[in-house]
């Protein structure tokens, strides 16, 4: 009996990784062995900065909220601190956007907490 090979499976496997590499430089692109790790390097790199852009945005709204709570006489610890004890619960991301944008609802804040 003949030596049975999926080659069907096999194509789609690759030419599934080659579309994933569009866009890369030299081999990196069109040869199956550098393409295969390359992709699979991009795919870590993906996984792991998927996690730190959480990270990198919470520390972006804690300098941007501590910037707006300085101009008001108060630092970043002790706005939130007194953000807790008057049971106001706007998170990081919407006091950020309020500090930057609409410096007005974020002194109201402010001095609500006062």
């Amino acid at each position: 009996m003949p030596r049975s090979v999926n080659s069907v499976a096999k194509r789609a496997r690759r030419k599934k990784v080659l579309k994933q590499a569009k866009g890369y430089f030299g081999r990196r692109k069109n040869v199956w062995t550098v393409a295969k790790n390359a992709v699979e390097k991009a795919m870590q790199y993906s996984y792991r900065d998927r996690r730190n852009k959480k990270r990198t945005f919470r520390a972006l709204w804690i300098t941007r909220i501590n910037a707006g709570a300085r101009l008001h006489g108060l630092s970043y610890s002790q706005f939130m601190g007194k953000l807790k004890a008057n049971d106001i619960e706007l998170n990081r991301k919407v006091l950020a956007d309020l500090a930057m944008n609409n410096p007005e609802a974020f002194k109201a804040v402010v001095e609500k907490v006062k």
